[in-house]
Order: structure tokens, then sequence, then C-alpha cells
């Protein structure tokens, strides 16, 4: 084909016309299950509740309400924003297709691409009815077998998770970092948050394997590493667990940095024991003891409150034939030696762009993981 041909020759106009059905169809979708009215009702609710007298005098509910206020406003916009750029489209190509305007046409089309990606995301949004899925998420990252490499792995993945949330507009905050001696690091903790967090970085969880040239081996062999990801949802006021005293071990410490260098000057990192079940958190994110203490202290009920459901759902999976799916174990294969290659182990979703992957564009990664895991709760 030369370039003397119209550009609307290289997409047929019943393609278009099908593109733009379904995404319309997708679309009016989306709105139903998102309940528009219902968001409205909310909001009105919510602005009510946010413009009580002395609202702030209970901070913990102050936060929730305007915290969810701001989440459904938004999340209303975006529809709405999404309805009127489809309502746009079909006459973008029209006036493309009746002035015969290669150059129009070609933004049509960038357009129409867009909102496939917008629509698509959106539709990842309505997957998430989980009971905890809206909540933020408090993301932990351990370094597995494979020494050095493996500490330098996680703190690899640490990037690639907070560039994550950076591409999204998304806040966090590192709560513990513990450093290795040579290398990366052998845990950390930081909190999403951000809502949906939960239920959209849930399906990161599980074991991580890494296969590349050891940057720390001096005879340059290839070296396998693995590391975990956690990922669990940040508790409301209303779920606090009581632990008694009696079964807590409190240690006091100074922050460290990489190589153990000494970060404060004072004792105020904070590592606590649960002695029952051998949990043991830490934060040293604050330079006061006690803010740190009371972080600390949140992490671990999130965690405790996480066990009884794993112990919940363990009883039940026992009753079971089959489980439907294991969350456990390998989940994804990063591979930068012999060849270049992310794939993930349960959706077969793969990409050989792995510089970019670890950079933080998951997205993909993250929407087929939804998308499987809703397939297998159904399944199931």
């Amino acid at each position: 084909m030369t370039t003397t041909e119209p550009y609307c020759c290289l997409v047929p106009s019943l393609e278009i016309q099908e593109r733009l059905n379904e995404l319309s169809t997708k679309v009016s979708s989306i709105g139903i299950v998102l309940d528009v009215d219902s968001m409205k009702k909310l909001i009105i609710d919510l602005e009510a509740e946010a413009s009580v007298p002395h609202l702030w005098d209970d901070q913990a509910n102050a936060q929730r309400v305007t915290s969810k206020l701001s989440s459904v406003q938004s999340e209303l916009r975006k529809f709405e924003s999404v309805k009127s750029r489809m309502s746009d489209l079909p006459v973008l190509f029209e006036l493309a297709e009746g002035e015969g305007d290669p150059d129009s046409l070609a933004e049509a089309i960038k357009e129409l691409e867009s909102m496939e990606s917008v629509v698509s995301e959106l539709e990842i949004r309505t997957l998430l009815s989980g009971e905890y899925d809206e909540r933020e998420a408090l993301v932990t990252i351990r370094s597995g077998a494979g020494g050095v490499d493996a500490a330098d792995w996680a703190e690899m993945l640490l990037r690639l998770y907070t560039r994550y949330c950076e591409r999204h507009g998304w806040s966090y905050e590192v709560y513990d970092t513990s450093y290795a001696e040579e290398a990366g690091i052998k845990s950390a903790t930081f909190a999403v948050k951000a809502p949906y967090a939960y239920g959209t970085l849930s399906v990161e969880q599980g074991t991580h394997r890494l296969v590349r040239i050891s940057p720390f081996d001096n005879q340059s062999r290839r070296q396998t590493s693995f590391a975990d990801v956690e990922v669990i949802p940040v508790l409301e006021q209303s779920e606090s667990i009581d632990i008694p005293e009696d079964d807590l071990r409190i240690d006091v410490y100074r922050s460290s940095g990489p190589g153990g260098q000494g970060v404060n000057t004072t004792d105020s990192a904070v590592r606590i024991t649960h002695i029952p079940t051998g949990i043991v958190v830490s934060c040293q994110n604050e330079r006061s003891q006690l803010q740190n203490r009371a972080t600390a202290m949140a992490v671990l009920q999130a965690r405790l409150l996480e066990n009884q459901r794993q112990q919940e759902r363990a009883k039940m999976d026992s009753l079971k034939d089959s489980s439907g799916g294991s969350w456990g174990n390998q989940m994804r294969s990063y591979v930068l030696h012999p060849y270049q290659m992310v794939k993930d182990l349960r959706t077969e979703q793969e990409t050989g762009n792995t510089s970019a992957v670890l950079d933080g564009e998951i997205d993909e990664f993250i929407q087929a993981g939804i998308r499987w895991r809703k397939t297998v709760s159904s399944a199931s």
C-alpha cells in the first residue's frame, strides 16, 4: 500500500463500528455494576456527615468520612468522564470520514484506543467486589533462597511496587526496612494508602523468581533467586483486636540503614513479637518511639486478623474436594538471562519488556491476575 492511499483504508469502518458497539456495551455494563444512582446518594449522605460541626473532634471518624467521600466522588467523576468521551467518539469518526481527513481519522482512532484502555481498567474495578478489596494494603517483601542475590531481588521488587504506586498516584509509606549485610534487603513493609489497593495488589501475593547473571558472582554465573510478597488489608478502627500485654515482647533499638549503619542516634525503632504466634513486626520510619510503637501495633493487628482469616479458609478448604486454585508458592518468573521474559505462571500473561516491568509497569499482569481470580472463584 502506498503512502498516497487514504488512511481510512487501513481500518475498515465496519471494524470501527464493531469496536464502538463493544465499548458502548461495556460502559453500560460498568454503570450497572457500579450502581451510579447509589453512588450519588452515598455522596449526598457523606457530604452531610462531613458538614457536621465538630466533625474533627473524632479524627478517626472524620478521616474515614472524608476519605470515603473523596474516593466515591473520584470514582463517579471517572465514570462520568468515560460516558462523556464515549458519546463523543462516534461523532469524531463521522466528522473524520465525512471530511476524508486521514489526520482526523488517526486522532479518532487514537482516542478509541485510549478509551478501550480506560474502560478495561474500569472493568477491572468492577471485579473488585471482595469483602476487603476496597481497603488500603499492607505489603511485605521478604528475600528467600538465593543469598545476596535474593536480598538484591527483594530490593528490586520493593522498587517495582513503589514505582507502580507512583505511576498511579497512590500514596505509600515504608514502615520498616531490614537491610542485608552485603547488598539488598532482608525484608520491607510498606502501606499503600489508596482505595482498592488491597483488592488490586493482593493478586501479587506469592513467590517471585528471578533468573539472571549474578552481579555478585566474580565468575558471572547464572543465579536463580526468590522473594516472597505478602499483601494484607489494613484494619478499620472497629476491627481492632484486643491483645493481652503478656502476649507481647517489645524491643526498642536504633534505626539502621544499608550495611547496618545507624540512622537515628536514639532508640526510636520498635520491634514487637506476638509470643503465641511468633509473628514479629517492626517500625522505624518515625523519629518518635511512641509513633513507631503505634504503627507496629496496627501492623501486628492486621497480621493477626489475616492469620485468623487464613485459618478459617484452611478449615473450609479442608472440607472441599479441591481448593480451586492455590495462591501460594511460585507465581511469577522474571528471566533476564539467557533471554528476556516475565511470565505469570497462573494467567500465562507474559512480556519480553523486562525493564518496563521492573520499573513498575505491571498493569497487564495485575489485570490478568484479577480476571483469573474471578474465574477461579466462580468455578469453585
